[in-house]
């Protein structure tokens, strides 16, 4: 006789959960522009509605007065995020190289930062959270990357050590 050995594989499948999805309607009030300008910097960045819904995060970094940066964040309750393993961000860039960053915490005083650089055109650019390595004003922190438990803020920003005006439309922002 022979005996069968079934398996039963049991896949559960976790939806996305939206972070933020731009649109017409949305209420940017949790969203704020953090430029160099907090350490004396020149740079100028601008969030907004666009007139088709998306977020438009558009500026121009300076070098001078030891600037170099723009940045926009979004702060939000404790999200437990630990059954997602990665961002998935809906962007339309300018070509430039950008910065996604995420908090566990909006006290913590270092980011967990992924940098990716944009097509010009509408891509979905998928950020494992094992890929976010911490770093604090420039410097890669010496502890281990993102975990991916909890996060409180999340961030673009610009720094490619030019001078440069910037454009980036924001469609959706999601954990998958």
């Amino acid at each position: 006789m022979k005996s069968l050995i079934f398996q039963l594989i049991i896949i559960t499948i976790i939806p996305k959960m939206t972070l933020f999805n731009f649109n017409t309607d949305s209420d940017l009030n949790n969203w704020r522009i953090v430029d160099d300008v907090v350490m004396g910097g020149r740079s100028g960045g601008n969030f907004k509605l666009n007139s088709d819904g998306h977020g438009q995060f558009y500026g121009d970094v300076s070098l001078k007065n030891n600037g170099g940066f723009s940045s926009v964040r979004y702060n939000f309750e404790t999200i437990i995020a630990s059954e997602y393993k990665s961002f998935q961000l809906r962007i339309k860039g300018d070509g430039k190289s950008y910065q996604f960053r995420v908090k566990s915490s909006s006290r913590q005083r270092y980011s967990y930062l992924y940098t990716f650089t944009t097509s010009g055109n509408w891509e979905t650019i998928t950020i494992p959270f094992t890929k976010m390595y911490p770093s604090f004003r420039g410097y890669e922190l010496n502890q281990p990357n993102y975990d991916g438990v909890q996060m409180e803020e999340i961030a673009f920003l610009i720094s490619n050590k030019k001078e440069e005006s910037f454009r980036l439309l924001i469609d959706a922002i999601t954990l998958q």
